[in-house]
């Protein structure tokens, strides 16, 4: 779990750290981003999210999406391999079961010669960090490649509709974020009104809560509209990190009614607030510590994992 942390908080703070000359349309298209022009040849041309001009193949059957497989799956679409740390041990566990299981495993930073071996017909990479300048055109030289800067997008609906360009699937897309709103909705107005919750994550020795508008946080409160503590709201003040940092002193007087709580290990939530000093905590004194494994999906934001995270609290809190 604390090889998974580090790639994943590295991966959370990279977001911050036209073929047709003569046609005015495709050109205001492809200030905007969006489709440009349909080639005779079976591709489409998109101008990606680092200004790229890029001839998609219309129905691409080798796709290369590191860290993008969510959305990928979610649209229906199956990649040739997946998203790894930590020399192929550490993957999207939650994503197996739909569609990854099985699938070689490449290394998170996308070396040139294991992403040739596979011989793509479209390359996604999640963050310009893998494809600048020379990069990139190393990585063209293999297969069209599209930049994608996933965490530039704060909301996953806004990322999946913009995957969706790639394969012309909005309409796929819209659907997949009707379900989910109904979802949402269903298992809201079965929630306790007016509780608290949080979604608490330990690694090692350190603790980090969801930002309010962030990863699990946004499900919690923006889409279940379950409340927030008072700490919570002010930690993620003017704070765009998808998760924050907390003291052992701020948990310990916090006045919370759930946690949900993300370990290494089943019965990591036990030892973790076994000191006294954790007991007058309203979620560990009634028993509301709900708790999970960096193997679910409370770590990642997508319809998949959300819709998962939904699942996870309508049975723990539904009445």
């Amino acid at each position: 779990m604390k090889f998974k942390f580090a790639a994943l908080l590295s991966v959370f703070l990279i977001a911050f750290g036209c073929q047709n000359e003569g046609a005015s349309e495709d050109e205001s298209a492809a200030e905007s981003g969006s489709e440009e022009t349909q080639e005779e040849s079976g591709t489409i041309t998109l101008t990606d999210d680092a200004g790229n001009e890029v001839e998609v193949p219309e129905n691409p059957e080798r796709i290369i999406s590191s860290y993008l497989e969510d959305d990928v799956l979610t649209l229906g679409e199956t990649p040739i391999v997946q998203w790894s740390i930590n020399g192929g041990e550490g993957i999207q566990d939650y994503l197996q079961a739909e569609g990854l299981e099985g699938l070689e495993t490449i290394p998170f930073d996308l070396p040139y010669e294991v992403i040739a071996s596979h011989e793509p017909d479209l390359i996604i990479t999640s963050s310009s960090e893998f494809a600048e300048g020379e990069s990139y055109e190393n990585y063209s030289a293999i297969a069209p490649t599209f930049v994608l800067e996933a965490f530039n997008y704060d909301d996953w609906r806004d990322r999946l509709n913009r995957v969706a360009e790639i394969f012309g699937k909005e309409d796929v897309a819209a659907e997949k974020i009707e379900e989910y709103e109904t979802l949402a909705q269903s298992v809201s107005e079965k929630l306790p009104a007016d509780e608290t919750a949080i979604a608490l994550w330990q690694t090692g020795d350190t603790f980090f809560i969801s930002n309010v508008d962030k990863s699990s946080g946004e499900v919690l409160y923006n889409d279940l509209g379950l409340s927030a503590p008072d700490f919570v709201e002010e930690l993620s003040s003017e704070n765009e990190t998808p998760w924050l940092e907390v003291s052992l002193e701020t948990l310990a007087e916090s006045d919370v009614d759930h946690i949900f709580f993300i370990g290494e290990n089943e019965g990591d939530s036990e030892t973790a607030f076994e000191e006294s000093v954790f007991q007058n905590i309203p979620a560990v004194a009634e028993g509301n510590v709900h708790e999970y494994t960096g193997d679910s999906s409370w770590l990642y934001s997508g319809y998949i994992a959300n819709t998962l995270i939904i699942e996870d609290v309508e049975a723990a809190l539904a009445e």
